[in-house]
């Protein structure tokens, strides 16, 4: 299933506050205080983050439920660390049930098939287009 969504980012004088949009939410991102911000939102690459630790645990989520595996609550913890060529992110998964070994190994698998993963684990390219609107100030 292709993700053909848009969302659309605001920032205006404010050096880092940005409101962030899809057609159905708004949400807003920011930096921390010591980084000059005013720490309203999550950072750009906090929201990141958060992107694949929900996909993951929503993946796993409905795997366990078409399997009917007794799994009460899925915790997905993502930290990421750059290093000189590549990021990497670390995912942990702390699930609360009763999974025996083969059911953990393909639930470690079905992590990874997650959408989020797959789109960060192939090669991306951002295509990047820009229009300019002047802007009369009055005098």
């Amino acid at each position: 299933m292709a993700d053909n969504r848009t969302v659309t980012a605001t920032i205006g004088r404010d050096p880092f506050r940005t409101e962030l949009k899809t057609s159905d939410h708004t949400i807003w991102s920011d930096e921390p205080n010591e980084a000059g911000g005013k720490n309203e939102g999550p950072t750009p690459g906090d929201l990141l983050r958060m992107s694949l630790a929900s996909c993951t645990a929503i993946t796993l989520r409905m795997y366990a439920d078409r399997k009917k595996w007794e799994v009460d609550q899925i915790q997905v913890t993502v930290a990421s660390e750059k290093h000189k060529y590549k990021t990497v992110f670390t995912c942990s998964i702390d699930v609360s049930g009763n999974l025996d070994e083969a059911q953990r190994k393909r639930f470690q698998e079905i992590a990874g098939l997650c959408p989020v993963h797959k789109l960060l684990s192939n090669p991306i390219e951002i295509d990047t287009k820009m229009s300019v609107t002047a802007v009369k100030h009055a005098v």
